[in-house]
């Protein structure tokens, strides 16, 4: 008989252990718990995400039928059941797992550091996602009269791909108001969208010694006070200015100069005017950073399409951020083994094949060193089969 760790139980293995049970004492968060502990629902809940549960229903169906491994895949030895994972869900903090998640990113972060990116520097794109709901069933989350809904504003680390924060609001607050609750770094780049454009926060972001690239958005009026039209750009860049606004009311929200970048898009056929408050890049780089923040929107169709997001299994506030950075840690989880065991595989190719083996036990490594069939051309003119390994 084959013996060995489940896949699972490997995966586990990268999580680190010690790092949540401190966060569970200073919440509190295993007083008066005897057997389903925190830890216990983390691992259910990372478990939920990577099998593709679409409800807790099926969730608690899968792990029931495997209630033998419960115990080796390290849910405990306690029955799990319907009632005391919802409860768990609506009741405990999901400060826990919040606070757990930010450990996850920053240690994904530190091992992905190394990726080579065109420019130096720390960047990072700004955007959010909206999360529709049932206003029926998750009362708290009021959006429109008959619709409830969620935003995830997520501050995305270019480099790295990996999110450096989520804030979680209900789906009518403003994409703008998230601007303010944004852990800005000196020396940074931060890259929005026009739908966050609001002249006083640029010039707070500019205060604090940040940089921001944003689409420019409206008529402005303004001056030039260097700069011209480049006809014979290799980079497509059409214009690269410095200019003031002159506005009655932009002037006085951002009173200082401004530096303004047109680049032709031949893939989309049209001209994006770009507008920002760093002066040393050169405007192709500004063009390639405001490119790049379409990574944001890649990352919420990954983690929508692959990890579950969209049906919730809780109707309290508390269980959807439980759910939510039950996804972010799973997330990281996944990027990290991709960096420490080498797999040089995409993140959507890790997880699409560790979760249909979580009850194998096989090596992880092995499930990504099955041999290649290449087309070899021999002397003779036969083409034959050969294995790269």
């Amino acid at each position: 008989m084959h013996t060995g760790k489940y896949v699972f139980a490997q995966l586990i293995e990268f999580l680190p252990q010690k790092t949540f049970q401190r966060i569970v004492m200073k919440y509190r968060g295993d007083k008066y718990i005897k057997s389903f502990s925190c830890w216990n629902q983390l691992l259910i809940m990372m478990y939920g995400q990577l099998s593709g549960s679409a409800s807790l229903r099926e969730l608690v169906c899968i792990v029931t039928a495997h209630a033998p491994k419960s115990y080796h895949l390290g849910f405990g030895k306690s029955v799990i059941t319907r009632s005391n994972l919802s409860k768990a869900n609506a009741n405990r903090n999901s400060k826990i797992f919040e606070e757990f998640a930010y450990k996850m990113i920053a240690v994904a972060q530190g091992k992905r550091i190394t990726k080579e990116f065109e420019i130096a520097g720390r960047f990072y794109a700004f955007d959010s996602t909206t999360i529709d709901l049932c206003l029926n069933l998750f009362w708290w989350a009021s959006f429109r009269k008959t619709k409830g809904g969620i935003k995830v504003h997520t501050l995305y680390d270019v480099v790295t791909q990996i999110p450096a924060f989520i804030h979680i609001t209900e789906a009518k607050v403003h994409d703008m108001n998230a601007m303010d609750e944004i852990p800005y770094e000196a020396n940074a780049y931060y890259i929005f969208d026009r739908g966050y454009f609001d002249l006083a926060r640029l010039f707070t972001i500019n205060c604090i010694g940040s940089n921001f690239v944003i689409r420019e958005r409206g008529q402005l009026q303004y001056e030039i006070i260097e700069g011209e039209d480049l006809l014979e750009s290799p980079d497509n860049i059409l214009y690269d200015q410095t200019i003031r606004l002159t506005g009655q009311q932009t002037k006085g929200k951002y009173p200082v100069l401004l530096r303004r970048v047109g680049y032709y898009s031949t893939e989309h056929q049209r001209t994006f005017t770009y507008l920002t408050n760093n002066f040393e890049i050169s405007a192709g780089h500004i063009a390639l950073l405001y490119k790049n923040r379409w990574q944001v929107e890649l990352f919420f169709k990954w983690i929508k399409q692959h990890l579950h997001v969209r049906s919730f299994w809780g109707v309290t506030e508390n269980a959807v951020r439980i759910q939510i950075f039950s996804a972010i840690t799973a997330y990281c989880l996944v990027a990290i083994i991709e960096h420490d065991l080498q797999l040089n595989r995409s993140t959507f190719d890790v997880l699409r094949i560790l979760c249909m083996s979580l009850f194998d036990k096989t090596p992880i490594r092995e499930l990504f060193e099955r041999p290649e069939y290449v087309n070899d051309v021999a002397e003779n003119g036969h083409v034959q089969l050969c294995f790269n390994f």
